[in-house]
C-alpha cells in the first residue's frame, strides 16, 4: 500500500474515515446554505454573517477546554455518537424552519449556537480518538488522511450546495433543504462508530475526575516551548485570517458581483489546495518547526495577495493557494500536538487547541464582517494576511525567550519520547505522566513526549 494510505490498513479506520466522508460533504453544504440564508433575510449584510458565524464558534471558546476533561474521562467512541446526535438534531430544526418560510435571523442566531455546543464537545474527542484507532507509527498519516477527506468533502460539498441552492430558486427556502441533507448526513458517522471493532481500538485509560483537571492540562501545554509556538501561531492564523465563510461569500458577491453558484465554486478551489496539502503530509513521518513557520508565513501572505487580485477568475485560480498553506500548517499543527502528549492529557491538549484554533473565531469573525461591510471585503483579507504574518513573529520571539529559558534547567531525556519525569513538571503533570508510563508498558506502544525540548528544531 502507498506510504499516503497505509492507516487505512486499519478497518477501524476505515470505517471511521468513510463516515466522515458523507457527514464533512454535508457540513460543508450547510456552510454555503446557512451563509446564504443569513444573507437572503431581510436587511442583512456582512455584519450579520460574521455574527452568526461568531455564534458558531463562541460555544468552542467557552466549552471546549471542559470538552477536553470530558474526553479523557469518557468512551471517545460514545462520546462522538452523543456529540454527532446534537449537531444532527440542530441542522434538523434550522433546515424545517428555512424550508418553512419562517427563518428569523435571531432563529438562525440560537441554532447556531446550539451547533456550536455540540461542536465543541465534538472536537477534543474526534482529535483524540484518531490515535486511539492507529498506533503513533501511522498518526500522523491518519491526521493527514482525516484532513484529506475533510478537504475532499469542501470541495463537493460547496459546489453541491450552490448547485441545489439555484435549482431550487436560490432563497431562503431553497438552503433548507441543503440544511436537511446535512442533518441525515450525522447517521453516517453513528452507523460507522457501532460497527467498529472494539477489540482493535487502544483507548487510554479513562481519568477519574478530579479537581485542577483543567489548570493541569493548561500548565502541562506551558511547560513546552513547541506547543507554545504552535498555539500562538494557531490563534493568530484561526482568529484573523481563516475566515473563509465570511471573506469568500463578501469577495463573490459585494466585490464581483456573483451569485450562489460562484460562491460555491470558491469553496471548492479553496479546498483543492487543501486536499493537496492534506495529501503532502499524510506523506511525512517527521514534522519540524521549520514547516510549520514557513505555512503560517505562506498562508498570511496568500492572503494579502488574494485581497489585490482584480478579477473573480483570478481570485478563484489563486485560491487553492489559499487552502494549500492553510491545510499544510493546520494539519502539521495537529499532528505534532497529538505526538507531543502524553496520553493520558491528549484529550485536554487537543482541547486547547481547538479553542484556539476555533474558538477564536467569536473574536475575529464580526471584527472582519465588520471591516469587509464598512472598508470591503478586500481590506478584510489583507488585514487578516497582516495579522497572521504578526502572530508568527510573535510567537517566534516567545518560544526563544522559553526554549532557552527552560534549556538552563531541562534535565535532558534519556532517548525521544521518554517519559520521565523533568524538573519543571508540577507534581499535577509528573503523575499524569507516570500514568500514561505505565499505559505504554501495558499497551506496548510508544508515545513521543517532547523529543525536541532539547532544542532541536
Amino acid at each position: 500500500m502507498s506510504p499516503t494510505f497505509r492507516s487505512l490498513r486499519n478497518p477501524n479506520y476505515r470505517l471511521y474515515l468513510a463516515g466522515s466522508l458523507v457527514s464533512n460533504t454535508g457540513t460543508w453544504m450547510q456552510r454555503v446554505a446557512q451563509d446564504w440564508l443569513v444573507l437572503q433575510l431581510p436587511g442583512n449584510s456582512g455584519s450579520e454573517l460574521g455574527v452568526t458565524t461568531g455564534l458558531q464558534f463562541l460555544p468552542i471558546l467557552l466549552l471546549s477546554p471542559y470538552a477536553g476533561v470530558v474526553a479523557d474521562r469518557f468512551p471517545k467512541r460514545r462520546l462522538l455518537q452523543v456529540t454527532q446526535a446534537m449537531m444532527a438534531l440542530a441542522s434538523l430544526a434550522l433546515g424545517v424552519i428555512a424550508v418553512l418560510g419562517v427563518a428569523q435571523t435571531w432563529h438562525v442566531y440560537l441554532i447556531a449556537f446550539l451547533f456550536g455546543i455540540g461542536a465543541a464537545f465534538d472536537g477534543p474527542a474526534r482529535q483524540s480518538f484518531v490515535s486511539e484507532m492507529v498506533g503513533p507509527d501511522d498518526l500522523t498519516n491518519a491526521v493527514g488522511l482525516n484532513s484529506a477527506s475533510f478537504n475532499a468533502a469542501r470541495i463537493l460539498g460547496p459546489a453541491v450546495a450552490g448547485l441545489m441552492i439555484g435549482a431550487l430558486g436560490g432563497g431562503a427556502q431553497a438552503t433548507g433543504w441543503v440544511i436537511l441533507v446535512n442533518a441525515a448526513s450525522y447517521l453516517a458517522v453513528i452507523a460507522q462508530l457501532e460497527r467498529m471493532n472494539v477489540a482493535l481500538l487502544h483507548p487510554t485509560e479513562l481519568q477519574r475526575r478530579e479537581p485542577g483537571m483543567l489548570v493541569e492540562g493548561v500548565r502541562y501545554v506551558r511547560s513546552q516551548p513547541k506547543m507554545v509556538l504552535i498555539m500562538i501561531m494557531v490563534f493568530f492564523a484561526g482568529t484573523f485570517g481563516m475566515n473563509f465563510q465570511i471573506t469568500s461569500a463578501l469577495m463573490a458577491t459585494e466585490v464581483f458581483g456573483k451569485g450562489a453558484g460562484e460562491y460555491g465554486v470558491l469553496g471548492s478551489a479553496l479546498a483543492v489546495g487543501s486536499l493537496t496539502g492534506a495529501l503532502l503530509a499524510a506523506r511525512r513521518v517527521r514534522i519540524r518547526v521549520r514547516l510549520l513557520v514557513v505555512a503560517a508565513l505562506g498562508f498570511g501572505l496568500a492572503e494579502i495577495v488574494a485581497g489585490l487580485l482584480p478579477t473573480y477568475v483570478a481570485f478563484a485560480v489563486f485560491a487553492p493557494v489559499i487552502g494549500f498553506f492553510t491545510l499544510t500548517f493546520l494539519s502539521s499543527a495537529n499532528a505534532t500536538l497529538q505526538l507531543e502528549a502524553a496520553p493520558a492529557l491528549r484529550g485536554r491538549v487537543m482541547a486547547l487547541y481547538m479553542t484556539i484554533l476555533m474558538g477564536g473565531t467569536p473574536l475575529g469573525a464580526p471584527i472582519i464582517g465588520a471591516v469587509g461591510q464598512h472598508l470591503g471585503a478586500r481590506w478584510a483579507l489583507i488585514i487578516g494576511g497582516v495579522l497572521t504574518i504578526v502572530g508568527v513573529a510573535l510567537a517566534l520571539a516567545v518560544h526563544t525567550r522559553l526554549d532557552s529559558g527552560l534549556r538552563t534547567v531541562l534535565t535532558v531525556p534519556s532517548h525521544p519520547g521518554s517519559l520521565f519525569s523533568r524538573v519543571w513538571d508540577n507534581q499535577a503533570v509528573a503523575r499524569a505522566r507516570k500514568q500514561s508510563g505505565s499505559q505504554v508498558l501495558e499497551s506496548g506502544t510508544d508515545c513521543p513526549v517532547s523529543g525536541t525540548l532539547t532544542g532541536s528544531r
